[in-house]
C-alpha cells in the first residue's frame, strides 16, 4: 500500500477496546498515517461514537472516504447489552455511582418480555443527559457533570428487534438491532422504569453496522502496526 493509496481513500473497521475513547481510536490511526504519508492535514473520522465503557465496532475512514462518514452512520445498529435491574445510576451506566435501589423480586422472565413488546417499533426516547448532544452550544454531559440542570429532548428511534439471551441475578442480556440515534444506556434505563425497578447499563458491545462486524477488523493499535508494515514509501 502506498501513501497515496490511503490518502485516495480507505475504511476501517476498528474493534474498539474498553476505556478507550472514539476520538482516541480515532487520534491513534491519524497520528500513525500522517507520519507515513507526510500529510499533516490528512482527514480521518469515525462514523458513530462508541461511549469509552463500550467496545465493539467503529468504522474509521480515512483521507477522500471521509465522504462517505454519513451513508455509515445511517445503517442499522446492533448490541448485545448487559442490563442491572433494582439499581440507577444518573449516567444511565457505570459512569456514576448507583443513586437509587428498587426491589426485584416480582421481575419474571415473563414480566420482561411483555415489557420489552413496548420498546420495538418507532419510539420516543430521552437521551441520557451524560451524552454528547450540545445543549446552548455545549455538551450535555459538560453541563451534567458540573450540576447543572439539563433537559433532554425525546428523540424518535426505531427498535427493530429485541432478544433475550439470558436473564440471571438480575441481569438482563439483551441483543438489540435498532436505528442510528438510539442511545442504548437510554433504553436500559427505561427497560427498568417499565419493569418498575429501575436498571442501568453495564457492558455494552457494538456487533454491527450494517452489515459490517467488528471480528473482521482489528484493534486501533493493531490497525497503526498493521500500516507501519504494509505501506511503502
Amino acid at each position: 500500500m502506498t501513501p497515496q493509496e490511503i490518502i485516495d481513500g480507505q475504511v476501517l473497521l476498528v474493534d474498539k477496546p474498553l476505556e478507550w475513547t472514539s476520538f482516541q481510536a480515532v487520534a491513534k490511526i491519524r497520528y500513525t498515517l500522517q507520519k507515513l504519508t507526510g500529510k499533516k492535514k490528512l482527514k480521518v473520522g469515525h462514523a458513530g461514537t462508541l461511549d469509552p465503557l463500550a467496545s465493539g465496532l467503529l468504522i474509521i475512514c480515512v483521507g477522500k472516504k471521509t465522504k462517505d462518514i454519513s451513508s455509515f452512520m445511517g445503517m442499522e445498529k446492533e448490541y448485545i447489552a448487559g442490563i442491572k435491574l433494582g439499581a440507577t445510576t444518573p449516567s444511565y451506566d457505570l459512569e456514576s455511582a448507583i443513586d437509587a435501589t428498587f426491589p426485584t423480586d416480582h421481575i419474571t422472565l415473563e414480566l420482561i418480555e411483555s415489557v420489552l413488546q413496548e420498546f420495538q417499533g418507532d419510539i420516543a426516547q430521552v437521551p441520557p443527559i451524560f451524552s454528547a448532544i450540545k445543549k446552548d452550544g455545549i455538551r450535555a454531559y459538560e453541563k451534567a457533570r458540573a450540576g447543572e440542570e439539563v433537559k433532554m429532548e425525546p428523540r424518535e428511534v426505531n427498535i427493530r428487534e429485541l432478544e433475550i439471551l439470558s436473564f440471571k441475578e438480575n441481569v438482563l442480556e439483551l441483543r438489540i438491532a435498532c436505528s442510528k440515534g438510539t442511545y442504548i444506556r437510554s433504553l436500559a434505563h427505561d427497560i427498568g422504569k417499565a419493569l418498575n425497578s429501575g436498571g442501568h447499563l453495564i457492558a455494552l458491545r457494538r456487533t454491527k453496522i450494517g452489515p459490517y462486524e467488528p471480528e473482521k477488523g482489528k484493534g486501533p493499535n493493531e490497525w497503526a502496526q498493521y500500516f507501519q508494515e504494509v505501506v511503502v514509501q
